[in-house]
């Protein structure tokens, strides 16, 4: 830390991305990413960019207008950003202070209170109940926005549209944001409730089910009133925040809705065979509705099964929190690589139990 930083970020902790390997190669289950590359379509699109020499279209226009055809609203009502980490950084300056907190679950995405602590805000967290779903007694007449995440990282679980709406119609003066990242691999999508909710802001993502996280695209799906004040901070800011590549890739993978849905299947599907041989090797495994599942093992804490994995070649995501301590995030790969992972976790257990068993003798 240099004598130079402005000491409102002294003790701001930053958020910690998974772990990027270097050098030796790892199968990466850690960060979410889709083990399936983008669309033939999106790849080709992407190579026909040649005015590189030129600003990109600040309003994103085509990407807009390809973006509202699919969600049946208009082209005014969709915020492009670089990233939704860049979109839910933009909804936390332009409707949250002092007299506009913020609420959001204890176990949820780490930058939500990354983003409350750099911006000045107070961090109102709102515990999960014991079996990680969410009460929504604690939403209801909250009196601050309310920012959920539907499904939930790190549990994989999902509120049903009509508990979002229970959400929305107790907070009328108050803004709602759903972060929908996941939203494409199971639950229900709120989408279909911006007709009848001005307060409701969904927040979605290039970087899951569309193979594009590389390339950095996010979105918010709101009123045009909403989407003007973002719009207004953005240009007050970057109004530049999306590069030309990057609004090609994105316009050609919501177009090629064929080829990104049957991925998402495929991953569904192996989720899915995971999640019963964990359960058959006696771990505890949430219901996920995402792209990854949430799992504690059976006689070795989850700490020692993360270093495990790692000595493995196989990189998974362990959160040190009181709570979950136990447990560690495995993002689904291809079903190649999901079957080494369960051979290698098999290994794992085996020479964990010969190990206590020497122990206790």
């Amino acid at each position: 830390m240099s004598r130079f930083l402005s000491k409102r970020l002294n003790s701001l902790e930053p958020y910690v991305p998974g772990e990027q390997p270097h050098g030796k190669k790892y199968l990466k289950l850690n960060t979410n990413e889709s083990p399936y590359p983008p669309s033939p379509a999106v790849l080709a699109a992407k190579n026909k960019e040649e005015n590189l020499q030129l600003y990109p279209d600040p309003d994103a226009g085509l990407l807009s207008e390809v973006l509202a055809a699919k969600y049946k609203v208009n082209a005014n009502q969709i915020f492009l950003g670089n990233g939704s980490d860049e979109v839910l950084a933009f909804l936390f300056q332009a409707f949250c202070d002092e007299d506009h907190e913020i609420c959001y679950p204890d176990l949820t995405y780490g930058f939500y209170s990354v983003f409350a602590a750099l911006f000045g805000l107070k961090r109102n967290e709102i515990p999960l109940k014991a079996d990680f779903t969410i009460d929504l007694g604690d939403y209801a007449f909250c009196g601050k926005n309310v920012l959920i995440a539907n499904p939930n990282a790190p549990t994989g679980l999902s509120l049903k549209r009509e508990e979002i709406e229970q959400i929305l119609k107790t907070n009328a003066e108050h803004l709602v944001i759903i972060d929908e990242a996941y939203i494409d691999f199971g639950g229900e999508s709120s989408v279909s409730l911006l007709e009848r909710y001005d307060n409701l802001i969904v927040v979605q993502t290039f970087s899951k089910s569309r193979s594009l996280a590389g390339a950095r695209l996010g979105y918010a799906i709101a009123s045009k009133e909403i989407i003007a004040d973002l719009k207004k901070l953005k240009f007050s800011f970057n109004p530049y925040n999306i590069n030309s590549l990057s609004m090609k890739a994105g316009t050609a993978a919501v177009l090629d809705e064929e080829y990104y849905c049957m991925c998402c299947e495929e991953l569904i599907q192996t989720r899915e065979k995971t999640k019963r041989a964990l359960r058959e090797l006696k771990f505890t495994v949430t219901n996920s509705d995402t792209n990854f599942l949430f799992a504690k093992p059976d006689g070795i804490k989850g700490e020692e099964y993360y270093l495990a994995l790692k000595r493995h070649g196989i990189l998974v995501r362990h959160f040190n929190t009181e709570r979950i301590r136990d447990y560690v995030r495995i993002s689904i790969g291809t079903p190649l690589q999901m079957d080494f992972f369960l051979e290698e976790t098999k290994k794992i257990l085996k020479g964990s139990k010969k190990m206590q068993e020497v122990i206790q003798k």
